[in-house]
């Protein structure tokens, strides 16, 4: 591995080869590692995952998979320290025996390159409970890890329960379960103690262990400061979300199958991934120790503590920086923020509706209509429920529509636009609004021009809503019939209004 194969980036740190650099951990810390000066290597069974990220150029991609000695063998040439990020959660029946498989290959080959470290992220295990009553996901960490410590390789095993970050499965779940049910009758693992951590905290620790001393072979308990029942974790996630108190009714005949499918009815986290996740909190999961601050110390500020974790993994959306997940632009962002690759079901519920319209006039008679929209020029579509939008939004205590527009033709970022922000502008391409009526969530409107040649374009309009717990929800829904006519006319009105200027 030398410069060329990481871009030209100059960095004198160990060399090291991320697996599962597609899924949520690998994905956040690959950025962290180039930060840090060392040279990455992914290993990737399907390398053009990897082509949204705005590091790509900056490492090597090699395509293998864990599971095959000679890709794994491959990819160790030259490396300093392996970190292994994969798990076979949510490959169904049979995965206890592919991460077994997996891991074997991987301390085997890594011993026979010469890798100095291995590192390897797996889940807080209970105290004093037999390795045969953990869950089938826990039980298999557990025995991954052993079996990487036992490879030759010096290994750092460092082992964590919930991470507080979007994107993470075990947020992701603790998001929509909280968001979408003010009412919840719930599993009695729900009085479950348990020590998440912010993922930055987890990123700092992974990073900082490939410089542990040689002679460090053992496990690392990884959480934050503060110890919750997913109770708590509930009622602190709906006091940052600004949601109003949760009232939590735990049931003690819901099993960890029956809760697992419960899950799945309430949210959208696969119940692949759901049921396991589930099945492990019958168990308390608290930190035995916090070595690894003898190696790593804290840093101040940290670790980050629940409250603060949540804000961070909350940020995107507050921020209206939402473009990631309604747009192809590959956005780079904190380690709390989501990732192109992420699932569809992570970073929280987002509502798209999506119009586009050919456009009989060049792309710049389109662009004036665009930029001209609101105000005197109104919106193009059913000026009545615009109107009475407008109303209600002033019976609310909002703005309504009697802001107008600054000028009649041009607009800029910052600029108030009826009801609207404008948040981001691309003259001749793209203008995004911001939405500042009284909403239950957040919510955008986009609207792009594009050339479609021989004198012709083509119109592209998006509306993206971010609801806030089950109002949002139910907001939504209540509205989306009307969406036919007020934004499918919109987009056809705004392309006759463009095809009549040629």
């Amino acid at each position: 591995m030398d410069e060329a194969m990481h871009g030209g980036v100059p960095a004198d740190g160990p060399r090291c080869l991320v697996t599962g650099a597609t899924g949520y951990i690998g994905g956040r810390l690959v950025p962290e590692l180039l930060a840090a000066g060392h040279r990455v290597r992914c290993l990737a069974r399907f390398p053009g995952k990897l082509r949204d990220h705005p590091w790509t150029g900056e490492v090597e991609v090699a395509r293998g998979d864990v599971t095959d000695a000679d890709s794994v063998a491959a990819a160790m040439r030259d490396v300093d320290v392996a970190y292994y990020l994969v798990h076979a959660l949510g490959t169904g029946k049979g995965f206890e025996e592919t991460d077994r498989r997996a891991a074997r290959i991987f301390g085997e080959r890594a011993k026979a390159a010469g890798v100095r470290r291995i590192v390897y992220l797996g889940g807080l295990t209970p105290a004093g409970v037999p390795e045969h009553e953990l869950s089938p996901h826990l039980r298999s960490r557990t025995e991954v890890g052993r079996i990487l410590l036992a490879s030759g390789v010096p290994a750092a095993v460092l082992r964590a329960a919930v991470i507080i970050g979007s994107g993470s499965a075990s947020f992701e779940m603790l998001r929509y379960l909280t968001e979408r049910l003010p009412l919840m009758v719930t599993p009695s693992w729900v009085h479950t103690r348990i020590q998440p951590i912010a993922v930055r905290d987890v990123l700092r620790l992974l990073v900082g262990s490939a410089r542990l001393p040689g002679d460090v072979n053992r496990t690392f308990d990884l959480g934050g400061p503060d110890v919750l029942t997913y109770r708590d974790m509930m009622i602190r996630y709906a006091r940052v979300a600004g949601l109003p108190r949760r009232v939590i009714l735990p049931v003690p005949v819901l099993t960890p199958g029956l809760s697992s499918h419960w899950v799945g009815l309430v949210t959208p986290v696969p119940a692949a991934i759901a049921r396991p996740l589930a099945e492990s909190l019958r168990h308390e999961v608290v930190c035995h120790e916090h070595d690894i601050a003898r190696y790593l110390p804290d840093p101040p500020g940290h670790p980050l503590g629940f409250d603060e974790a949540v804000r961070l993994a909350l940020r995107r959306v507050r921020q209206a920086e939402v473009v990631t997940r309604w747009s192809s632009a590959a956005v780079p962002g904190a380690p709390s923020d989501p990732l192109p690759t992420d699932p569809a079901w992570a970073g929280g519920s987002l509502y798209t509706d999506r119009r586009e319209a050919a456009v009989d006039a060049p792309v710049g008679n389109l662009w004036r209509v665009i930029e001209g929209v609101g105000g005197e020029n109104g919106w193009y579509s059913f000026p009545l429920a615009w109107n009475a939008r407008g109303l209600l939004d002033r019976l609310a205590g909002g703005v309504g529509l009697r802001r107008g527009r600054r000028d009649a033709q041009r607009l800029r970022v910052g600029d108030s636009l009826d009801f609207w922000r404008v948040e981001e502008i691309e003259p001749g391409r793209l203008l995004r609004l911001r939405a500042e009526m009284r909403l239950p969530g957040r919510a955008w409107l986009e609207m792009c021009a594009e050339p479609a040649g021989e004198g012709r374009s083509r119109y592209r309009q998006r509306a993206v809503f971010h609801p806030r717990g089950l109002l949002g929800h139910a907001y939504w829904w209540a509205v989306s019939p009307f969406h036919a006519v007020v934004f499918g006319g919109m987009a056809r009105n705004i392309a006759r209004a463009a095809a009549s200027t040629r």
